[in-house]
């Protein structure tokens, strides 16, 4: 198909909107399968005199093969993704080669467990590490390891699921069951409930990850309304915010330009800080780093605090942030994450406005038995970032509290 033809037939119907399209041959047959943030801008791509350059002599052969272009709109780009995958593990079209032979891509293995595991597994690996017993259910292959772990990590917001290294009933040692706790803690895995429960949220993982979010969206409706008609109001509430999440899917995270991948997180680092004493003495204060999703140990810091004395939580923390700023040669962060309520908030953004420095300042309010039990700051920003605002905070908090006890320790504090 030339540019001409493509203005003609196809350029001006194409939406702006994601979705997967199909490059169809002669006889209709499917020659290529891809997906788009925007149909319209992604499809044009194709068209244009350096394809070769940006995109390879098979792809230019497989437009100039090319016929015709069809097209499905999705309602997120997440379903995009998802629906490729499926699409081209269906057909097997000619020129997507990669994503057919290449045994190093990814695939999603949902275990077959009494609490199953969701995990990503390289294609090459799966037949070692499962027999096909084990496996409860496959999706795959996903050619974009980052595309994926994105994907991931927004299904994982709305339904939360178990992806530890063994079995979860099984896990033994201290190390593995702190780990699960811990992830409970920060809504990174499910709270404790019966295997049930925890099953109907992998059948709808599976529903979604085979593009029926239909299904799933009425399945939840109708749960929502058994729950509330027994008077189980929490359960029927967690419903609601799943199909409300569902409808909503935020998935800017998921843009793909070309061959290269964009994440709205891909270089934001989140900066925690905690204060920890006994009674006012002993202070000291850390610094911890959360980057891409990750914790970034080597950029974790110490304070010992010099300038305060007593119990003065606001005060301390203002000691912190105006050292840490002095570090002119540490990278910057694009949001602060602070240990406390509207106190600890303000003194955050009054420290940083001396400074001239702009950067979000978000606050992990905690209830009594110092769970995480909301975030102060712009909404918008936390709901997008909220898995990596608990992880920093739940680091600083812990790294604080190792410090603190060092150093008592050390100096025979009681």
């Amino acid at each position: 198909m030339n540019k001409d033809n493509f203005d003609l037939k196809i350029g001006k119907k194409l939406p702006d909107e994601p979705g997967v399209y199909f490059f169809l041959g002669a006889r209709k047959e499917i020659l290529y399968i891809g997906k788009a943030t925007s149909l319209k801008s992604r499809v044009r791509s194709y068209f244009t005199d350096d394809l070769v350059e940006k995109r390879s002599l098979l792809i230019e052969q497989m437009v100039a093969e090319a016929k015709t272009i069809e097209w499905t709109m999705t309602d997120s780009v997440l379903e995009a993704l998802l629906l490729e995958t499926n699409l081209i593990r269906t057909h097997r079209p000619k020129y997507n080669t990669q994503a057919k032979d290449d045994k190093s891509f990814n695939h999603v293995i949902i275990t077959n467990e009494l609490f199953p595991r969701v995990l990503t597994v390289r294609g090459k690996d799966i037949a070692t590490r499962f027999s096909e017993d084990q496996i409860r259910s496959i999706f795959g292959p996903f050619t974009s390891g980052p595309l994926l772990r994105d994907a991931l990590k927004i299904i994982r917001k709305i339904f939360q699921f178990y992806d530890t290294r063994t079995p979860v009933d099984r896990a033994k040692s201290k190390m593995e069951k702190g780990k699960i706790d811990f992830n409970r803690q920060i809504d990174v895995y499910p709270e404790i409930g019966s295997p049930e429960d925890y099953m109907k949220t992998i059948e709808n993982i599976e529903l979604f990850f085979q593009g029926k979010k239909g299904v799933v969206l009425k399945g939840l409706e109708k749960q929502m309304k058994v729950y509330a008609k027994k008077k189980e109001f929490e359960k029927a509430e967690v419903c609601k915010r799943q199909v409300y999440a569902l409808s909503h899917i935020q998935d800017v995270a998921l843009i793909k330009d070309g061959d290269r991948v964009y994440r709205d997180h891909r270089s934001m680092r989140f900066e925690a800080y905690d204060v920890a004493h006994i009674q006012g003495t002993s202070m000291v204060g850390v610094m911890t780093v959360v980057e891409s999703g990750e914790s970034q140990k080597s950029d974790y810091r110490k304070f010992k605090i010099q300038t305060v004395m007593g119990a003065n939580d606001t005060a301390a923390l203002a000691e912190i942030l105006n050292r840490r700023l002095a570090h002119t040669e540490w990278p910057m962060p694009q949001c602060i994450v602070v240990d406390g309520g509207v106190a600890q908030k303000k003194r955050a953004e009054s420290v940083l406005l001396h400074a001239g420095v702009h950067i979000p300042v978000v606050a992990v309010v905690k209830d009594e038995h110092h769970r995480p039990k909301k975030i102060l700051g712009v909404q918008e920003f936390i709901r997008a970032h909220e898995q990596e605002i608990l992880l920093a905070n739940a680091e600083a908090h812990r790294f604080s509290l190792g410090y603190h006890r060092t150093l008592r320790n050390k100096s025979n504090f009681i």
